[in-house]
């Protein structure tokens, strides 16, 4: 049969189908963010991408982690000694948008459906092993680790790749929301504390981690744009 090749209308219909549905995502992510109860396990995702990117840092620059605690309000503590606090102090809201950034690009690849539930599922149950001491944290952590390993084969499925798209936009809108609070916490929190290493003000801190998420969900669309204009 020969090829069909594509009108410019046909072109264009297909770039609006893929602008509309990112920010379709986009809105119905904002949405869920917002609803009490069925936000809870995402926030739970975003804390604990929290927590293990301050737990990554701190080995990283030669430091220990004890141990990770989450909570159910989505608070989370990582107890660690040693290692760099400018860099630990960072990683945490850093982290948690890169991780963010990192599966939605993961479900905008054929093959990285797969990919990304397995890294997930891995990076809790390891976590479970080496950092969870007590049982509640056990059991948020148990939970998240059941949601990634339950779509493993299911991994063609359009609609999960759209979830996992929205979970991705999820994380990093809670990465966006998450450092304002930090701003009326006075001497509490990541930002006070990098304050404190530094003496540059918590509210640059705050400002630095809004602009990554910013930037890093701005690149998600760009990646949208082009794809649909390579097609």
């Amino acid at each position: 049969m020969p090829e069909t090749i594509p009108t410019s209308s046909t072109r264009a219909s297909l770039t609006r189908l893929s602008k509309s549905q990112f920010i379709a995502e986009l809105v119905l992510a904002l949405v869920l963010t917002r609803l009490p109860f069925v936000n809870v396990p995402f926030v739970w995702l975003e804390t604990f991408f929290h927590e293990l990117s301050h737990g990554i840092a701190t080995i990283l620059t030669g430091g220990m982690v004890s141990y990770i605690e989450l909570f159910p309000n989505g608070a989370g503590v990582c107890h660690s000694q040693g290692g760099w606090v400018v860099a630990i102090g960072f990683a945490g809201y850093f982290g948690a948008s890169l991780w963010g950034y990192l599966l939605f690009n993961l479900a905008t690849w054929a093959r990285g459906i797969r990919l990304s539930f397995a890294l997930l599922s891995g990076l809790v149950l390891v976590s479970i092993l080496f950092w969870a001491r007590d049982l509640l944290t056990m059991a948020i952590m148990g939970t998240l680790a059941i949601l990634f390993v339950l779509p493993l084969k299911l991994s063609h499925s359009r609609v999960l790749t759209s979830v996992l798209r929205i979970v991705a936009l999820m994380v990093l809108l809670n990465s966006l929301s998450s450092p304002t609070v930090l701003l009326g916490m006075g001497d509490r929190g990541d930002a006070a504390m990098l304050a404190n290493a530094t003496l540059i003000p918590a509210w640059i801190w705050v400002m630095a981690w809004l602009a990554i998420s910013v930037t890093l969900l701005y690149r998600c669309w760009k990646r949208v744009v082009a794809g649909t204009s390579a097609a």
